[in-house]
């Protein structure tokens, strides 16, 4: 009877256990599949997909969060995706599975704040090289020539530009307690120019694309300056602040090339 019941016992446990390997495996399966149908989808727009990129298709991180990473405001990305260690990690190993199968081709890229320090952006927890790694690195489809990827990597490399925007709202510096026409998001909530460091450049208005450009490259620092617009419920350019005397060169430049 004794023998009998402990042979009970230990079937029963088995039995318990296969279930939860199956259940584990099934649920690993899923992920997969998700994780496969959001990379191909972008693979198929775009011909290069990124572990964010995957990340914000399963849903696991708004595109919002990922600006506010991107303009310095967070820590580290994983500190806003929604899901568990354990379960992001299984991800980020499916989509690198998936992106090795598919014959995709791996290029390292980097990852700069939208700040005024253009700090390089952490990824991961715990910092680990082989995981900030791994979230750097950028699959890139065989379609495009040695040339293209090259030139791909460069783009995707280059700090992005730096965003100031008009608001639409009455706001507070988080710096001076005062407002303004202008505002900078960064760190702890907006900052007014002065604050920002950024009070000696001039507004250029858009409309000129040649004056824009030549004004960009003459200036060691400039910016972005966007307003949200709610008949378009998205954020639109209204101009480029840069340095004044960089304008000043821009607009005889350009004066110049008309006169001839």
């Amino acid at each position: 009877m004794y023998a009998s019941d402990t042979t009970d016992s230990i079937s029963r446990c088995a039995f318990a256990r296969i279930t939860l390997a199956n259940v584990a495996a099934d649920r690993q399966h899923t992920l997969e599949q998700r994780v496969t149908r959001s990379a191909e989808a972008v693979l198929a727009e775009r011909k290069v997909v990124t572990a964010i990129d995957v990340l914000v298709g399963l849903g696991w991180l708004t595109p919002a969060r990922v600006g506010e990473w991107r303009q310095g405001r967070v820590d580290y990305l994983e500190r806003v995706v929604t899901v568990d260690p354990s379960k992001l990690s299984t991800a980020m190993r499916l989509f690198r599975r998936w992106a090795q199968r598919s014959g995709l081709l791996p290029s390292e890229t980097a990852y700069v704040a939208r700040s005024r320090d253009r700090g390089a952006l952490r990824f991961s927890t715990s910092g680990n090289p082989n995981i900030e790694r791994a979230y750097r690195t950028h699959w890139v489809s065989r379609e495009f020539s040695a040339i293209q990827r090259r030139r791909l990597a460069e783009r995707q490399s280059r700090p992005p530009e730096l965003v100031v925007i008009s608001p639409i709202k009455d706001w507070t510096c988080t710096g001076c307690g005062g407002t303004g026409s202008l505002l900078l998001l960064e760190g702890p909530g907006p900052m007014c120019l002065r604050c920002a460091d950024l009070d000696h450049l001039v507004f250029l208005p858009a409309g000129d694309a040649a004056l824009t450009r030549r004004a960009k490259r003459e200036s060691r620092l400039s910016a972005v300056v966007v307003r949200f617009s709610r008949a378009r419920r998205r954020y639109e350019r209204q101009g480029i602040l840069v340095e004044e005397a960089a304008l000043e060169r821009a607009e005889r430049n350009c004066l110049g090339k008309r006169a001839t």
